[in-house]
């Protein structure tokens, strides 16, 4: 079964609240196999509600709509569905008990609109509102299903839970479960992860790849479609195992964990403590870390250096690496990376040191950054970076490369 879902209300077009039913509502109609291709918002307007109802009955076998079902004039969801289908509008009296026992219960007085709460499409299964007033209703009229809920995610969520989730799995044959999975990598590209990969991409059937970019990463995601969810699970794994024996170097976790996630629940593991020394990141890294509940076992603590004064007075660098070899260097990073683990007695020790722009600095163009890592019983590692973002997007993309290349040194891929 393929869905459209059609949200009711001015309001989100205006941006004064989020369409989160559309998310909720995808999501749950995932794991009952019910493919969801369009989502449409539109106005409390009766003409364009019922454009949207024709445009989406030519591409969907399912309708579902949120919003526009209480009481006031621009309420016009089943008023709009009900002049399209040609069906009548009838009161259903549980409805309308509900709601005069609500207005009693409150001792509150109920106005001649609160009735239109009770209406419903001549024929519809009624879905009860166990928290509010309006019910909703789930109906087949020639070859298509129609589902209307009420708007607030409050009363949404529960009714199309309890209720119309069920409503729809009667209607189906079969039921397929989807599941997906979503790989995170790092350190290499949207287009070049493309390119290793394009022939898994070319040749998707069951399971489904789809790459997705955000700031500095890229994902993608695994989607497979079966009746068992088991099984579903068991194709995707074949495929991320296929995937990762291609990229597996810049993996670094699952579905909606970040770098930073990821880095301490590796630190946790290993019972390992961090010391940072931060100049043009300022405190970023350790903020980060520190925004995570229970870093507390792992952040010893960290210092701004963002001058040279600071890195010789807070961090020990030596005068004569800065005046030899400049702030943006291998050499500094390395020393405020050894520094920093000893002044805090810290597993490990790590710096940033560099050019988060706009103007140059030392003749380093702006981008230019070294990380170093000082790890008890190993080699210092630094690392060169060669960004080209804004000033606060080097900063960020250097926080992430911070969390990268310690896990590398780390080692081992997180558990699914």
């Amino acid at each position: 079964m393929n869905a459209e879902l059609i949200a009711v209300g001015s309001e989100l077009l205006l941006g004064q609240i989020a369409n989160t039913n559309a998310k909720f509502l995808a999501e749950n109609l995932a794991e009952i196999g019910v493919n969801v291709f369009y989502q449409t918002v539109v106005g409390d307007n009766p003409e364009r509600l019922k454009a949207a109802i024709q445009t989406a009955e030519a591409r969907a076998e399912l309708i579902i709509f949120t919003g526009g079902l209480g009481p006031t004039k621009d309420d016009l969801t089943k008023e709009t569905i009900a002049a399209h289908l040609g069906k009548n509008l009838v009161t259903d009296e549980d409805a309308m008990r509900s709601i005069e026992h609500f207005f009693i219960r409150t001792k509150r007085k109920m106005t001649e609109n609160n009735k239109k709460q009770a209406l419903v499409l001549e024929g519809a299964k009624v879905l009860p509102n166990d928290h509010g007033m309006a019910p909703g209703m789930f109906a087949k009229y020639g070859n298509h299903y129609y589902m209307l809920l009420p708007g607030p995610p409050h009363e949404m969520e529960p009714m199309f839970l309890n209720y119309g989730s069920r409503a729809i799995q009667n209607e189906l044959e079969t039921i397929e479960r989807i599941e997906s999975r979503v790989l995170r990598f790092f350190g290499i590209g949207e287009s070049q992860l493309e390119t290793e990969v394009q022939h898994i991409i070319d040749g998707q059937t069951n399971p489904t790849v789809a790459p997705l970019a955000s700031e500095g990463e890229v994902t993608l995601r695994i989607t497979a479609k079966h009746e068992s969810a088991e099984e579903a699970k068991r194709m995707i794994d074949e495929k991320e195992k296929e995937i990762l024996q291609i990229v597996g170097q810049y993996f670094y976790g699952y579905d909606q964990t970040t770098l930073m996630e990821a880095l301490l629940e590796k630190l946790s593991s290993k019972q390992l403590t961090v010391a940072c020394a931060e100049s043009l990141t300022a405190g970023l890294f350790t903020a980060e870390m520190a925004a995570i509940q229970g870093v507390s076992t792992m952040l010893k603590g960290g210092v701004v250096v963002y001058s040279n004064e600071a890195k010789m007075k807070l961090a020990n660098v030596k005068k004569e690496t800065l005046d030899q070899y400049g702030a943006v260097s291998s050499e500094c990073a390395r020393e405020l990376a050894e520094n920093v683990r000893k002044l805090l007695k810290s597993d490990i020790g790590i710096s940033f040191t560099g050019v988060a722009g706009p103007d140059s600095l030392e003749g380093n163009p702006p981008g230019t950054v070294w990380i170093g890592i000082a790890m008890k019983g190993r080699e210092t590692e630094t690392h060169l970076l060669e960004l080209a973002s804004s000033r606060n997007g080097n900063r960020r993309r250097t926080v992430k490369y911070g969390c990268y290349y310690l896990l590398q040194m780390l080692g081992e891929k997180p558990e699914k």
